[in-house]
């Protein structure tokens, strides 16, 4: 029902309300252009500023903001998830104009200060109109005004979650007007809902009272319930939606796509939606070249410490699973010794181990080791958050012992993680310590969002370059 209502509601967001939204958007990244041109150099004469790579920057604006979700309806949805969706971008149509700019020979006309000037009061102003607009519908819901009355169908633990995320959800602008046969998960006490146990006095007080939505909150066994009531309502103007119960079946969140033209239910399925992808991509790329940028001397000189620790090549290299299990080689500085190995099987490093030099030990307590994976992320085999890719021989063991292992690839592995961040790292020779790095993996992937990737690399840059458990 999420994701259909979601739809409906970007469909309304093309109509009057969205077209307000871009003109204010245009007029902030012209006006943000114009200010910064006044700061930078103090008057607006002469040729200071490019036109085209405003225009530009606004073209890209209007092309991508919609594929980030900023002009859909954010009713009773996260205000900092807006925020980072805003400004994520607009960052991305900024870097877009400059790479255009790039390619047609015009960056020297561009003054950098103004640039930055530009980039900054823009973004800031996005983010403040967004949160103005957003606090002032929550005000005016929280008022009682632009409400939309509910009517919950269902029974059992799941309507019970759906009742009180209505009743805690107040700036949504939805509120729970009537329940039906909710008497066993609902106390009235904690609702003071009217509620009903027959369910022709439940439809006529619907009417009555010219409820808006009936959600039936029901699981997909009750289908004689989701008939009756779609029966019922059939020639009434009331928005029926359903929110299945499927907890028992979906292993993340059962998100609604369209699929084919057709409504589809994800039960064991990728957990981030194509357009999330499609942002990880983005973020993934820019962050691997600002960060392989800055770290070339640094990796210059570990190499230079590689080479000189002991005889052997500077890299190594080694196959592991990527996204929906394609293999690919995985690169990191050489921390060991050379040495000869069984095939097939993998030792994992464990403390004291000998086969470690004493560079090697120092790589891999600070994390240094991994600096070339970044090249990973620029060739796309690799993300800059996400579980942590592990031996393809570990990978066949663990699969079959360790609960839910296989889902982590339904992503790209990362450079640090979840359960990295969290202390769960290093040598894992029990299966329990398999076991609780892999359910951080998945609480990763069923709650993803651009905020929870940032937490991890802001965590890894504080605490996640050493850990007792490296080595």
């Amino acid at each position: 029902m999420n994701a259909i209502s979601t739809a409906h509601e970007s469909r309304k967001s093309t109509g009057f309300q969205g077209l307000l939204a871009r003109i204010l958007d245009i007029s902030l990244i012209v006006g943000g252009a114009v200010a910064a041109s006044q700061i930078r150099f103090e008057d607006l004469t002469g040729n200071h500023v490019d036109t085209g790579f405003i225009a530009f920057a606004a073209a890209f604006a209007l092309a991508l903001f919609p594929v980030f979700g900023v002009y859909q309806s954010w009713r009773g949805r996260s205000m900092l998830r807006l925020i980072s969706q805003i400004s994520l971008a607009w960052l991305v149509a900024q870097s877009c104009g400059l790479i255009l700019m790039f390619s047609l020979h015009r960056t020297d006309l561009i003054s950098r200060l103004w640039f930055a000037y530009w980039t900054g009061m823009t973004g800031a102003a996005l983010i403040v109109s967004r949160s103005l607009t957003y606090a002032l519908l929550r005000r005016v819901r929280d008022a009682g005004l632009n409400l939309r009355s509910v009517a919950v169908v269902g029974r059992g633990s799941h309507c019970q979650q759906v009742v009180r995320s209505i009743q805690a959800a107040r700036a949504s602008g939805f509120r729970v007007s009537a329940a039906f046969d909710l008497f066993t998960c609902v106390e009235r006490s904690i609702s003071n809902t009217p509620l009903f146990d027959e369910f022709t006095e439940f439809s006529d007080f619907v009417r009555t009272e010219s409820i808006q939505e009936i959600w039936l909150a029901l699981p997909l066994s009750e289908e004689s319930m989701i008939s009756r009531c779609l029966q019922e309502f059939r020639d009434d103007l009331v928005n029926i939606r359903f929110l299945p119960d499927v907890s028992s079946l979906a292993l993340f969140d059962s998100s609604v796509i369209d699929l084919i033209g057709v409504p589809a239910i994800n039960l064991v399925a990728s957990p981030l939606s194509s357009h999330a992808l499609l942002k990880k991509e983005i973020f993934d790329r820019l962050f691997a070249i600002a960060a392989l940028f800055c770290v070339a001397p640094l990796m210059v000189s570990v190499a230079v410490a590689v080479k000189l620790s002991s005889p052997g090549p500077v890299f190594f290299a080694q196959k592991r699973k990527g996204a929906d299990g394609q293999v690919f080689r995985i690169y990191k500085f050489r921390t060991m010794r050379m040495h000869a190995s069984e095939p097939g099987v993998v030792k994992q490093a464990s403390r004291n181990d000998p086969r470690i030099t004493p560079v090697g030990a120092f790589l891999r307590r600070t994390s240094l080791d991994e600096l070339p994976q970044f090249l990973n992320v620029l060739r796309g085999d690799m993300s800059i958050v996400g579980p942590r890719p592990h031996a393809i021989e570990h990978d066949e063991l663990y699969r079959t012992i360790v609960d839910g292992y296989i889902h982590r690839y339904r992503i790209k592995p990362g450079i640090t993680g979840w359960a990295q961040v969290n202390g769960y790292r290093g040598e894992t020779d029990r299966v329990e310590k398999m076991q609780k790095r892999v359910e951080h993996d998945l609480y990763y992937l069923r709650n993803w969002s651009f905020g929870l990737d940032m937490k991890i690399v802001l965590a890894t840059v504080v605490r996640g370059f050493t850990h007792r458990n490296a080595y």
